[in-house]
């Protein structure tokens, strides 16, 4: 499993953001909230370093906490829209899929968009970037894996890191035990590199 896309993807998907030429910044993303159980204490951890997110909110999370949202939104973060379903690009007309994403945006509210899984269509991409712009990432920390530690889940974000890096986590409960142990990690090896957080704008 990579831990960063292969350069031959970033090729020929190039309309995608898959980083920023930002300089001394590193983009940090949460994926799959808001989850009570999580998601507040990504937040309150963000604070303790002065860190600016983007959370890729599932519309149906959205509808379930709408108060962790808010949340989200009022300490300054930045949110996209991670469709409402978590629906699966490949093998999903794409008018499905545009009404998936569409039905989240109304509780959202966003220009920013992150297919779930990674997963799009050609012409998926085409109707979608029509309202969105489509952010991937190029650091993928894996924390959702059972198969990978706490420290392992470190090791992929810090070992991959640069300007400019969008960097993939998740607000799940799924993800909750390599999350505890790497955020702050990550977040204190960003600091000792002089580098700053900050949710993504476009």
């Amino acid at each position: 499993m990579y831990f960063r896309p292969p350069k031959f993807i970033k090729r020929l998907f190039p309309e995608l953001n898959w980083n920023f030429r930002e300089s001394g910044t590193i983009f940090l993303t949460f994926d799959d909230g808001p989850t009570p159980e999580v998601t507040q204490w990504v937040l309150d951890t963000l604070d303790k370093y002065g860190a600016k997110a983007t959370f890729f909110c599932l519309g149906k999370n959205v509808d379930q906490h709408p108060e962790i949202f808010r949340k989200i939104k009022a300490r300054g973060h930045a949110v996209g829209n991670h469709s409402y379903s978590h629906i699966k690009g490949w093998g999903n007309p794409a008018g499905r899929y545009i009404e998936d994403a569409d039905l989240a945006n109304g509780l959202i509210r966003t220009n920013l968009y992150r297919p779930p899984y990674g997963r799009i269509t050609r012409s998926q991409i085409r109707r979608i970037s029509e309202r969105y712009h489509i952010i991937m990432w190029d650091v993928l920390s894996r924390d959702y894996a059972r198969t990978v530690s706490p420290e392992a889940c470190v090791r992929n974000v810090t070992r991959h890191l640069h300007e400019g890096s969008i960097v993939v986590f998740h607000d799940s409960v799924k993800a909750s035990r390599n999350l505890y142990y790497a955020l702050p990690r990550v977040l204190e090896a960003i600091e000792r590199a002089g580098l700053r957080c900050r949710g993504i704008e476009l």
